[in-house]
């Protein structure tokens, strides 16, 4: 019991205490988030990327491995979530967002974050890779499941155009196969952002929730919470050893798919009409539970 709560004192109430600021700033000043985002999305996510895979050790096999890890978990929880909904016989809406609150997590602003308190910058440069094709992932399959009957799919392909951290690892890989060395003057300010990184999207984080209130299906919520924070993490312990991922990468990998429902779902589900509000009491009920199954989870690892 000692090890567990010195697991949660440091790496995820760390986490906890810098988003309950942003929770804090969005109920009792009424600050507003959507400029943060914006900032957060287009110069420090990318500025983050960009400094990360420029330094990290990792080959280019390994991280396409990672992607190819990344994309069996997300698909594998689709699947799941999928059948489960047959066998529930939801209707069309439902079944779109249980699907938004199942196959994707939070591996951004939260899983970024308990990577790095957990296991330095290499966790956090694996972790960059799951994030990143998450990313994609949401936004594309995401944005499909979401708009299923409503909007075409390429509108939602398009929107790949538009997520700017995608274009930063080719460039960091390209500059390291050519053994170019940035100049200060370049690096220093890239680097100064990235530090802005993490700490604004963990209080981004804590400003979304602040607008997120709790909704109706009890039980379909809870299935869905178990299914985001035990069966992913179980079905990514397998995964890893299939691939097989190893050392930092595979703990960085498995932690990544254990992370809450991302907040990012629930923006797709309002953005299409989704379900909005249970997506968004998923999102809620799975970060909130998270530190029951990420303590142990970490412990395992």
């Amino acid at each position: 019991m000692t090890k567990l709560l010195q697991l949660f004192a440091d790496n995820l109430l760390p986490v906890i205490a810098i988003a309950a600021v942003g929770f804090l700033a969005r109920r009792r000043l009424g600050i507003d988030a959507r400029p943060l985002a914006g900032i957060t999305f287009y110069v420090f996510l990318p500025a983050l990327s960009f400094s990360l895979i420029l330094r990290a050790d990792i080959a280019i096999g390994e991280l396409a491995r990672m992607v190819a890890f990344t994309t069996a978990v997300v698909l594998g929880m689709l699947l799941l979530a999928w059948v489960i909904t047959r066998i529930l016989r939801l209707p069309p809406g439902p079944t779109s967002a249980f699907l938004l609150a199942v196959g994707f997590m939070n591996s951004g602003n939260f899983g970024l974050a308990v990577n790095r308190f957990a296991f330095g910058e290499a966790g956090l440069a694996w972790a960059t890779v799951f994030y990143l094709t998450t990313s994609l992932l949401n936004n594309s399959v995401g944005a499909y499941i979401a708009a299923v009957g409503k909007q075409p799919a390429r509108l939602a392909l398009i929107g790949l155009l538009r997520i700017p951290a995608v274009y930063a690892i080719p460039v960091a890989l390209l500059v390291r196969a050519t053994g170019w060395e940035l100049p200060p003057a370049v690096i220093r300010p890239i680097d100064l952002v990235a530090g802005a990184a993490i700490p604004a999207m963990l209080i981004l984080l804590g400003m979304q929730t602040a607008d997120i209130h709790w909704a109706g299906r009890r039980g379909l919520l809870a299935l869905a919470a178990g299914l985001r924070l035990v069966a992913a993490p179980a079905l990514a312990w397998g995964l890893a050893a299939l691939l097989p991922l190893t050392g930092v990468a595979r703990q960085a990998g498995i932690l990544e798919a254990g992370m809450p429902t991302a907040v990012l779902s629930s923006i797709l589900a309002t953005q299409y009409e989704t379900e909005p509000e249970f997506v968004a009491a998923s999102v809620l009920l799975s970060t909130l539970l998270s530190p029951l199954t990420l303590t142990p989870l970490l412990s395992a690892l």
